[in-house]
């Protein structure tokens, strides 16, 4: 049995940080001796003797051996894996590397339409070709939650030649779909089930989270072990189990995706996390459920306020399990949007949430979070009730109703061809019924409004302005005033 009490990367680079030499290696800044002065000062220069490349002594990514493959054995004991790989370029690099293992040009992959713009990444370095599902969605809460197991059957029997299935769990509210149907369903058909559980790296460290996505079946997962737990920004994991998918596929589509000289701080803290939760993940998950259940308790006792709670049994397929420690507050019934909302919070009371919509505000609530930070938070809602008293006033709900009929219906090309193709760029109002060859997504969540391949429709570009006209931002397109956009030939 492995001793997780081990950090092996992190020791390896501590000991390589202080051994006295003299480098002529990379990178440039030899140990902070060459770092500009103003970082020094931000950081100190301590952290820059721990910036080192791959020494002879703190092995390879891409073929370790060493302690970097010590420290990954570790993880996958940690977090139920039979084989997990760290990951320098997010997230990102491991849903696209999924994609690119499990699938090639033409292949088809099932997938909900509410997916980040990773998947959308994945399916144009891929070709693959997306059947994709309309996640279940909440009208008067105005949220999408999960593709449900029918739709899941439903597809695979249209598509029995699909090559994987690709779900979000839980999404950036926390909500989870019933995984282990899912799963099943996709055994059935003796293929891989791909899951994007960046903001789930925690279930496995509490009974009372949500099970974790491997634990449920899944074959594949990847986990931002940054947004949740204690690594360093940008440091995620990719975890396997059983033998639908290919080691050696996934380790050379890492290699297509993932920086040659991968950060050792990163790494390492990715090394210090797997440890931290190994030895005291349930104490500290623990506390941040309690945390988290006071600010819901208080917070849904305020006027004008509500939270999201677990529907009653049954009303939602896609909506099973609810990660408290995710927080979204409802405050349309103040008369505010959510970015109002979150302006007012962050300009006059110093308090920042993840992200708004236009109904509600979403807060992470994780181990690094204090009590004076819930304390923080209710008293800036009392506040925030009081000054905002209720009004007539409504916010339309834009983001799924008005246009989800045209959703996985309107793909005219698939994403690569898309992407690749002759395009031309137009004035916004001419690009009606065209088809689009650029992502647009408002950001965060970072879910795609429109991808390419896809047709532009009038409630789409409704919507997008609704939404930069409401305070939000449009990213990953060309032009991100949205004065234009990019549309195939």
């Amino acid at each position: 049995m492995l001793n997780q009490n081990q950090t092996p990367l992190l020791d390896a680079l501590k000991a390589n940080a202080a051994k006295p030499h003299t480098p002529f290696y990379t990178p440039g800044h030899k140990q902070g001796e060459g770092i500009s002065q103003p970082l020094a000062d931000l950081l100190g220069k301590a952290v820059f003797r721990a910036d080192l490349t791959e020494l002879a002594d703190l092995d390879n990514l891409f073929a370790p051996q060493g302690v970097i493959q010590q420290a990954q054995q570790l993880a996958a004991a940690a977090f139920g894996a039979s084989q997990t790989w760290f990951l320098v370029n997010g997230s990102t690099c491991g849903i696209e590397a999924a994609i690119l293992a499990t699938c090639g040009t033409g292949d088809k992959i099932i997938l909900p339409r509410n997916v980040h713009s990773s998947a959308i990444a994945g399916l144009i370095l891929s070709g693959a070709i997306p059947i994709f599902l309309n996640p279940e969605y909440d009208p008067v809460l105005d949220i999408a939650h999960s593709i449900t197991p029918n739709a899941v059957k439903s597809a695979l029997q249209q598509h029995p030649d699909a090559k994987a299935v690709l779900t979000v769990y839980p999404t950036y509210y926390g909500v989870c779909g019933n995984l282990s149907a899912i799963a099943n369903i996709t055994h059935q058909y003796n293929i891989p089930l791909l899951v994007d559980e960046a903001h789930g790296a925690h279930f496995a460290f509490h009974p009372e989270l949500p099970t974790p996505a491997l634990a449920a079946g899944a074959d594949l997962t990847v986990q931002s072990i940054h947004k949740v737990l204690g690594a360093m920004t940008q440091a995620s994991m990719l975890h396997i189990q059983g033998n639908r998918i290919d080691c050696d596929r996934i380790s050379k589509a890492l290699q297509l995706v993932q920086s040659t000289s991968p950060s050792y701080l990163l790494l390492a803290s990715l090394d210090a996390a797997r440890q931290q939760m190994a030895l005291h993940g349930k104490m500290l998950m623990s506390r941040t459920l309690q945390l988290a259940d006071e600010a819901r308790t208080k917070i849904s006792e305020i006027p004008g306020l509500s939270v999201l709670e677990m529907p009653r049994l049954g009303r939602y397929p896609g909506f099973v399990a609810l990660d408290k420690t995710r927080l979204t507050v409802t405050v349309s019934n103040l008369g505010l949007t959510g970015f109002a909302a979150d302006e007012i919070l962050d300009e006059k009371f110093a308090v920042t949430a993840e992200f708004p919509s236009q109904q509600h505000l979403t807060f992470i609530i994780s181990l690094g979070n204090t009590a004076a930070d819930i304390e923080q938070l209710v008293q800036s809602f009392t506040i925030l009730a009081k000054e905002y008293r209720p009004t007539n006033a409504t916010v339309k709900n834009y983001i799924w109703q008005d246009f989800v009929r045209t959703f996985g219906t309107n793909l005219y090309l698939s994403p690569r061809e898309a992407f690749f193709a002759i395009s031309e760029i137009l004035p916004l109002a001419k690009t009606c019924d065209r088809i689009c060859a650029e992502i647009v997504c408002p950001y965060p969540p970072g879910i795609p409004v429109l991808m390419p391949g896809e047709l532009i429709t009038k409630p789409v570009l409704d919507y997008l302005q609704q939404i930069q006209a409401m305070g939000g931002f449009i990213s990953s397109c060309n032009d991100t005033s949205l004065e234009t956009l990019k549309v195939v030939k």
